[in-house]
């Protein structure tokens, strides 16, 4: 009696762990070595397709998931879509880009491919403790990763002569190319020029996306250092040396 209790209790504490792999051979054994443990539950173990469709029914606190399958970060990807509380522990990892791509896919623990199942074992309870478990060689991959990310150039912000930022800022505030012409007294042909070669220099494919881009990157936007000192339109010189008389 005293020893079925014990037991009863012990599996009350055990992390309830679902194996997620599409090799059918990977998940039993594993599943099979972790219950062995003796310090988790297997709940199930099922293929990428079945734990998508099963998630929401099952009363897990992890997921282990093989990451050398060839859709793994789309499952990954789903499966936190359906249960964003419980935390992905990827197995089988073999590079450091597929460390970064698992890490965005939401992955907080990783174990490579030559990792044990007591190294399984402390990752998922790292995970659930809130922690990254990550054994040293892979730190030492993402850490290669992140050094071979960091010296990648980095485009240099897109260069707009001053009739563009005004013609930009003008079709931001939602002014037609008729409008924006008679505003600025030249051609609307011209007008539709700049507009091309403001989306083309911007990389963006259409019109009313100016507005948002000026808005979120205006302190970016280089003005052309070649660009002669900008002259106001005619109405408003006039205007201006009306004012001075």
């Amino acid at each position: 009696m005293v020893m079925s209790q014990a037991k009863a209790r012990c599996a009350a504490d055990s992390i309830r762990v679902l194996v997620v792999s599409d090799v059918l051979l990977y998940r039993e054994g594993v599943a099979r070595g972790l219950a062995q443990l003796g310090r988790m539950a297997i709940v199930a173990a099922l293929s990428g397709t079945e734990a998508i469709g099963r998630l929401e029914s099952l009363a897990v606190d992890a997921i282990l998931l093989d990451a050398s399958i060839p859709e793994a970060l789309i499952v990954a990807r789903r499966l936190r879509a359906l249960r964003p509380e419980l935390p992905v522990v990827g197995f089988g990892i073999g590079s450091a880009a597929t460390s970064v791509a698992c890490a965005e896919a939401g992955l907080i623990g990783f174990v490579g491919r030559d990792g044990t199942l007591a190294e399984l074992e402390q990752a998922i309870e790292q995970a659930m403790a809130g922690e990254v478990g990550c054994p040293p060689q892979l730190v030492a991959m993402l850490c290669r990763r992140v050094a071979a990310l960091s010296g990648t150039p980095v485009q240099a912000p897109p260069a707009l002569t001053r009739r563009e930022r005004e013609i930009a800022a003008l079709a931001s505030e939602g002014l037609s190319n008729k409008e924006i012409a008679l505003e600025l007294r030249i051609g609307p042909a011209t007008v539709k020029n700049h507009i091309h070669n403001i989306l083309e220099k911007l990389q963006i494919r259409r019109r009313g996306a100016i507005g948002a881009y000026i808005r979120a990157r205006s302190p970016q936007i280089a003005v052309h250092a070649a660009e002669e000192e900008w002259q106001p339109p005619r109405q408003l010189a006039a205007d201006s040396a009306f004012a001075a008389c």
